[in-house]
C-alpha cells in the first residue's frame, strides 16, 4: 500500500468493550471514523477488529544468556507482531533496545529499564546486581533510561535457606519506590512467593509480575491499594519442570514451586474477583519464546476470567492503564483483523487474518 493509499477496515470494529463500529478507515497512518474525501486508492479489509494487542510483560533483546545481537531482538519482535502484539512493556532487559522506535513495522515498546536484582540472586547476565545500600540509586538510574517503569527482582532462591526469599527490606524498597514515584516512574517486581509481597504493596509498589504467592489474606490489601498483577500463566506452566530440575539440591524450593503451580488459576481468579486489575503478559525472552500472547489470553479465560475481560487485559484495559491509545479518532493505526468475533472464543488470537502497524498492513 503506497504512502497515499487508504485502509477501509470493514465489518466489526472492536474499539472497547462497548464500542462496535461498522467500519473505520486508516488515512495518513492514523484512524479516523470519517471516510476521507475523493479517496482513490482504497484498500479493504474486513473481519472483527481489535486494537493492536498488548503484552505487558515481555523481554525483546533478552535471551537465555543475557543481551543478544540486534538481529535476534529484531525476530522477536517480528514474532510478537505476527502473533498480533502490537504493544510491549519491556518488563527488564540488558539489551539498548531504541533503535527500534525508529522501526515503523514494529511494535511498540514501553520499556522499565535493566532488572534490579540482590547479588548472586537472579539469573546471570539479566540484572544490576546490587545491594540494598544501593537500591535506590539503581533505581533513579533505571528510572530516567526506561519509559516510565522500573523493574525490581522482588524475590528469588536463597540458596542458604534453600527456598524463596524476599530480596530487599522494607526500607529499601520504601525509599527506593518513592525515588521512582518523585522522577514519574511506576514501579514492578517479579514476585513468586508469599514473604516477598506485603512489604512492596504497603511500600507503594504499582504492580507485582506473576504473583503466584497472593494469597486471600493478601488479596483486600493488594484490592485497596490498586496495585494491578500480570500473572504470566505460560510461563507459570512451567514450574513443574524447574521444580524437577531443582529437587536434588533444592528439595523445599521445588516443593514450594510446585504449590504455587497448583493453585495458580485459584490465585488469578480470586484476585479478578476482588477487583485487582489484572493484565496480559507471557514473559517472553530469556527462556520462554515469543509470540505466546493468545496463549495467555486462554489462560486467563481458564482461570475463570470472563472472556470480554481478558480481552480488555490485552487491549482496551491494557492500553488505557499504560497509557496509550486504542482505536480512538486520530491514534496511530495498530490494529489486527480476525476471522470471527473474538469475544465468542479468544482462541481466534491464534490466528490474526491482516496486522497493522501504523496503518500499514504488515501480515
Amino acid at each position: 500500500m503506497s504512502d497515499r493509499a487508504v485502509l477501509h477496515v470493514k465489518g466489526r470494529v472492536l474499539a472497547g468493550p462497548e464500542d462496535v463500529r461498522d467500519e473505520l478507515w486508516v488515512v495518513g497512518g492514523r484512524v479516523s471514523y470519517d471516510r476521507p474525501a475523493g479517496a482513490r486508492d482504497i484498500r479493504t479489509v474486513e473481519g472483527w477488529t481489535l486494537p493492536g494487542l498488548v503484552d505487558a510483560h515481555c523481554h525483546v533483546g533478552l535471551g537465555p544468556h543475557g543481551p543478544v545481537e540486534q538481529d535476534v531482538a529484531e525476530k522477536q519482535a517480528l514474532t510478537d507482531r505476527e502473533a498480533g502484539t502490537l504493544l510491549i512493556r519491556d518488563a527488564g532487559s540488558p539489551s539498548d533496545t531504541r533503535w527500534i522506535d525508529d522501526r515503523e513495522d514494529l511494535p511498540k515498546i514501553i520499556r522499565a529499564g535493566r532488572h534490579i536484582a540482590r547479588t548472586r540472586r537472579y539469573m546471570r547476565g539479566y540484572a544490576h546486581e546490587i545491594e540494598p545500600e544501593d537500591l535506590v540509586a539503581y533505581v533513579a538510574r533505571e528510572a530516567t533510561r526506561g519509559d516510565g517503569w522500573v523493574k525490581l527482582v522482588g524475590d528469588w532462591i536463597d540458596r542458604d535457606l534453600g527456598d524463596l526469599a524476599p530480596s530487599w527490606p522494607r526500607e529499601a524498597v520504601e525509599a527506593a519506590i518513592a525515588e521512582a514515584h518523585r522522577l514519574g516512574a511506576r514501579v514492578t517486581a517479579h514476585c513468586f512467593a508469599e514473604n516477598s509481597l506485603q512489604d512492596l504493596v504497603e511500600a507503594g509498589i504499582d504492580c507485582i509480575e506473576h504473583a503466584t504467592g497472593l494469597t486471600d489474606d493478601l488479596i483486600p490489601l493488594f484490592a485497596s491499594r490498586g496495585v494491578a498483577i500480570v500473572p504470566t500463566l505460560v510461563n507459570i506452566a512451567t514450574f513443574p519442570q524447574l521444580a524437577d530440575g531443582g529437587q536434588d539440591k533444592f528439595p523445599r524450593w521445588s516443593a514450594h514451586m510446585r504449590r504455587l503451580h497448583e493453585r495458580r488459576y485459584d490465585t488469578v481468579r480470586n484476585a479478578y474477583d476482588a477487583g485487582i486489575p489484572v493484565y496480559v503478559g507471557t514473559d517472553a525472552g530469556g527462556h520462554l519464546a515469543h509470540g505466546l500472547v493468545a496463549g495467555e489470553v486462554a489462560e486467563l479465560v481458564t482461570a475463570g476470567i470472563p472472556p470480554v475481560e481478558a480481552l480488555s487485559a490485552t487491549t482496551w484495559g491494557a492500553r488505557k492503564w499504560l497509557g496509550r491509545p486504542g482505536l480512538e479518532e486520530g491514534a496511530p493505526a495498530d490494529l489486527v483483523v480476525y476471522e470471527s468475533d473474538p469475544r465468542a472464543d479468544v482462541r481466534v488470537l491464534e490466528t490474526p487474518r491482516r496486522v497493522v502497524v501504523n496503518g500499514h498492513v504488515v501480515g
